[in-house]
C-alpha cells in the first residue's frame, strides 16, 4: 500500500508563544515532518512570535535542538534539516502591547494562506484576535488556531467565543483538539460509514455497552498548579473523552464535510443525560517508590481535585436509549493506553448450553499504542470432545496491515496542522459544540463541589480506586484490563 502525500498551498503560519514547550515538542517538530515527507511546498514560511528577544540564528538553533530531540533519527538528513530551517524565522512580540506587530504587518505575504497559530494560554486569545485586526494583519480568509483548554466553564467558553467572533468568523477558528488528528480515531468513522459490517449493529438492540478508557502512567510532573484547578473532569473528559463518545455515538452525517460532522456531534452532547451522583467515581493517586502521590505533585494537602474519574453515561435518542456508555481516565495507572471498546450483547439462545468461556463479541479500537482495530469472535476450540468455545482476535494494527509505511503514518499535530493550511475544519470543534459539552460538564462539577466530595485514594500503577470497578460490577459488567 502507497500513501500519497499532496502538498498544501504555500503559507505563512505565525505561532505565537513560538519559544514555548507546546511549539518545541509538538508543533515545530511536526511541521518539521510534514517538509521531510515532501508535503509543505518550497513558498511555506513559518514566524515564530514571542516575548523573548532572539535573532533568527538562536530561533532556527533551538529548533534544530528540538527535531535533534522530537523527530526519529533516519528522519534528521543535515540538507533536509536545513532546508527546513531556512524556511524559519523569529520576531520579538509583546501579545499585550505594540511592540512588534508593525514589523510583523511588513512580514506577511498577500496571495498565500495565512495562519495564526495561538500556542499560549486563553488569557491571550482576546489581545492576539484585537492586535491582528487593528495592525491590519487579518484578513477574512486568515485562519487561527487555538489550543485547549477553551474556557474553565460554561461561562468562560463563552466569553472566549464572544471575544473570538468579535475579530474572526466561525469559518476561521480552528480550536484544536489532538485527539480527533488520530489516525485510529479517523479510522473509527471509516468503519461505522464505510462497512455495512457494523453500522446495522450500531445501536441498543445490539450493544450491551460501551467502554472508553484514557490511562496514563504519568502524575501530574509540572503541570500542578494547572491540574490542581482542572482535574481530570476538565482535563479529559470535557474535550478529549466527550469527542470519542460523540464519534462512537453520532448519526451519519450526510457527508464527510466539516459542518455536517459537527452537527451530528453535537446533536449527541445535547441528549447526553444528567449524570447521578451514584454514577461517577473519582480518585487521587497515593504515592509509591517510583514517585510521590497526586497530593505532594499539586504541593496542596487539602485538594479535593481528581486525577482519575469514571462515570456512566446515557444518552436519550432512538439509538442509544438504554445502552450505558462507561468512560475512565486517570494518571499514575498501571499501563499507557487508550482504546473504545463496544461490546454487543449475548445471542439470545445458546445452542451449546452453558458454557463458562463463551463470551460476547467485542470490538476494540485501540487509540494508543499500537493502534489498530481488534474484534473478538467465539469459535470451537480445535480438537475432540464436544463443542467447546473459545475466544479469539481478528487482529488488525497498523503496523501489520500496512507494513513499514505504518511507521510513518503522521502524528495528530501533523494532519491537523495541514488540515488548517487546507482549510478543514472537519476535524476541529465548532464553538456551539465547546459549549454544549461545558453544558453538560458544569452540573456535575457543582453537584460534587457542593458536597465537598473526596477523591478516594488509589494505588499508583493499578487500575483506579476500587468503586470505579463496583460502578461496573453493580450492573453485573467489568472494565476491560488496563494493559499497554
Amino acid at each position: 500500500m502507497v500513501s500519497r502525500v499532496i502538498p498544501v498551498d504555500p503559507f505563512d503560519l505565525i505561532i505565537f508563544g513560538g519559544t514555548g514547550d507546546l511549539a518545541r515538542r509538538k508543533i515545530l517538530p511536526a511541521l518539521y515532518r510534514r517538509f521531510w515527507a515532501g508535503q509543505m511546498p518550497p513558498e511555506a514560511r513559518i514566524i515564530g512570535a514571542a516575548r523573548a528577544a532572539h535573532d533568527d540564528a538562536e530561533y532556527r538553533a533551538m529548533i534544530r535542538a528540538a527535531i535533534g530531540e522530537f523527530v526519529a533519527p533516519e528522519k534528521q538528513e543535515p540538507a533536509t534539516v536545513d532546508a527546513f530551517l531556512e524556511r524559519v524565522r523569529y520576531l520579538t512580540l509583546d501579545a499585550r502591547g505594540d511592540d512588534g506587530w508593525d514589523a510583523l504587518c511588513g512580514m506577511m505575504r498577500k496571495g498565500v494562506v495565512q495562519a495564526f497559530y495561538f500556542s499560549v494560554g486563553p488569557g491571550l486569545f482576546g489581545d492576539l484576535a484585537e492586535r491582528l485586526h487593528r495592525h491590519g494583519i487579518a484578513d477574512a480568509e486568515s485562519r487561527i488556531v487555538v489550543e485547549k483548554p477553551f474556557g474553565h466553564d460554561l461561562q468562560s467558553a463563552r466569553a472566549l467565543n464572544a471575544t473570538l467572533a468579535q475579530h474572526f468568523n466561525e469559518h476561521q477558528i480552528y480550536r484544536i483538539d489532538h485527539y480527533l488528528g488520530k489516525e485510529t480515531v479517523q479510522n473509527l468513522m471509516a468503519v461505522r460509514f464505510g462497512n455495512m459490517l457494523f453500522e446495522p449493529l450500531w445501536n441498543a438492540r445490539n450493544v450491551d455497552h460501551i467502554q472508553i478508557t484514557v490511562a496514563e502512567t504519568v502524575g501530574v510532573g509540572g503541570r500542578g498548579d494547572y491540574y490542581d484547578r482542572s482535574g481530570a473532569m476538565r482535563d479529559m473528559v470535557q474535550n478529549h473523552m466527550m469527542q470519542l463518545l460523540c464519534l462512537i455515538a453520532m448519526e451519519p452525517p450526510y457527508a464527510f464535510e466539516s459542518d455536517a460532522v459537527r452537527d451530528e456531534k453535537l446533536k449527541v452532547i445535547r441528549a447526553l443525560d444528567p449524570v447521578a451522583p451514584g454514577d461517577i467515581v473519582r480518585g487521587q493517586y497515593g504515592g509509591d517508590s517510583s514517585g510521590p502521590g497526586y497530593l505532594e505533585d499539586v504541593e496542596n494537602p487539602d485538594s479535593l481535585t481528581e486525577s482519575f474519574i469514571a462515570l456512566k453515561v446515557h444518552i436519550s435518542n432512538w439509538r442509544w436509549k438504554g445502552t450505558p456508555f462507561y468512560l475512565r481516565t486517570g494518571k499514575r495507572m498501571r499501563a499507557r493506553t487508550s482504546e473504545i471498546a463496544i461490546v454487543f450483547k449475548d445471542p439470545p439462545h445458546s445452542i451449546f448450553g452453558v458454557q463458562e468461556r463463551q463470551k460476547a463479541n467485542v470490538l476494540v479500537i485501540r487509540l494508543q499504542p499500537n493502534e489498530g482495530i481488534n474484534l473478538r469472535v467465539t469459535i470451537k476450540e480445535p480438537g475432540p470432545g464436544g463443542m467447546r468455545l473459545v475466544e479469539v482476535p481478528l487482529d488488525m494494527s497498523f503496523k501489520e496491515a500496512l507494513g513499514p509505511e505504518a511507521e510513518d503514518i503522521p502524528d495528530a499535530y501533523e494532519r491537523l496542522i495541514m488540515d488548517v493550511i487546507r482549510g478543514n475544519q472537519t476535524l476541529f470543534m465548532r464553538g456551539d459544540e465547546v459549549e454544549a459539552a461545558w453544558a453538560w460538564t458544569d452540573p456535575i462539577i457543582a453537584d460534587w463541589e457542593e458536597r465537598g466530595d473526596r477523591p478516594r485514594p488509589y494505588e499508583a500503577g493499578s487500575s483506579g480506586p476500587e468503586d470505579a470497578l463496583m460502578l461496573m460490577h453493580k450492573d453485573g459488567r467489568r472494565w476491560r484490563e488496563v494493559k499497554a
